[in-house]
């Protein structure tokens, strides 16, 4: 079985994003161990050194850490980093663009801000 990735983007990207989901959905609880590299090559069907590019993205974010000779585990408190890190990612991809276009549109502020509540009912 294999997961489709998304060919726009690097899939060691698409690796790290994977596993914060697990972690923001409670599939991965703090302190739990992640699946093994070669586990991470075989479900998604690529080469265990992009799943490790993938995985060591996280450790370098201290949202994994590795216990030598057992493997990868969820750091504690790092859903509230992962939150806070998408927060500013969600700000800069889609706030900021959203703005400048209503902007260009000469959509004012409350305008903006009316069709942000629609769009939430519906």
């Amino acid at each position: 079985m294999s997961f489709p990735m998304d060919d726009s983007r690097p899939i060691f990207v698409q690796i790290a994003e994977r596993v914060e989901n697990d972690i923001l959905e409670g599939i991965l609880p703090e302190e739990s161990q992640v699946p093994s590299i070669n586990q991470f090559a075989a479900f998604y069907q690529i080469n265990p050194a992009t799943a490790l590019k993938g995985i060591n993205l996280l450790v370098d974010q201290g949202i994994l850490y590795k216990k030598r000779g057992i493997g990868m585990f969820v750091a504690t408190g790092v859903r509230e980093i992962i939150v806070s890190k998408r927060k500013e990612q969600f700000y800069e991809q889609y706030v900021v663009s959203m703005v400048k276009e209503a902007h260009k549109l000469g959509i004012t502020a409350e305008q903006l801000t009316d069709m942000i509540k629609r769009g939430a009912k519906e």
